[in-house]
């Protein structure tokens, strides 16, 4: 390159950087002050983000098991909220997310993959207290932790249904989430 070509190129820079043509790292800077400004500012929809939970559908208390019945990693199959919906009943032996009983480890699970309905009704995976995996695209989730997903295509957990224990009693009160092929969960048992 001749002398007069770096000389124009150097003022280019130099005009460049005069004018509002920020570097690579001028960029990052001021996008990251101004979502931190944005989230900070109350924004409705982005700054109550953490704030978000799993939508809870109640229904009428149906009793479904009994405290003393249950074995650990042996599911119970039972249809709630309505004859439609085949749920999984559990007595994992170590606590979770939304367990019931003297050990907080009763859950119970919507038997359908929130990806595309593949049937996890005999797909209980003791060794790791996961559900899964789908036999469509081998999504499973993990249900000590409110059957977030672990693995595979699915993008939300599973449909836990709220339960209640009195005395020995074991009811269901309630599904968080969407069940699957349901635009919303239905509103009667």
């Amino acid at each position: 390159m001749s002398n007069t070509a770096v000389k124009e190129e150097k003022q280019k820079d130099e005009k460049c950087s005069l004018d509002l043509c920020p570097s690579r790292r001028q960029f990052l800077f001021a996008s990251g002050t101004a979502m931190g400004a944005i989230i900070l500012s109350g924004i409705p929809g982005l700054s109550n983000a953490a704030k978000l939970e799993a939508e809870l559908t109640r229904y009428p208390r149906v009793k479904i098991g009994k405290v003393s019945a249950l074995k650990v990693d042996k599911p119970v199959k039972f249809k709630y909220p309505a004859r439609d919906f085949e749920n999984l009943l559990i007595k994992l032996g170590t606590p979770a997310g939304a367990g019931v009983g003297p050990d907080k480890d009763i859950v119970a699970f919507n038997a359908l993959c929130s990806h595309m309905g593949g049937d996890l009704s005999d797909a209980y995976k003791p060794e790791h207290k996961i559900l899964g995996q789908c036999p469509f695209h081998q999504s499973t989730f993990d249900l000590t932790k409110y059957g977030m997903i672990v693995v595979g295509h699915a993008t939300q957990s599973l449909p836990q249904i709220e339960l209640e224990v009195e005395k020995d009693d074991i009811y269901a009160t309630g599904v968080f989430g969407l069940i699957y092929g349901c635009h919303s969960n239905p509103m009667r048992v």
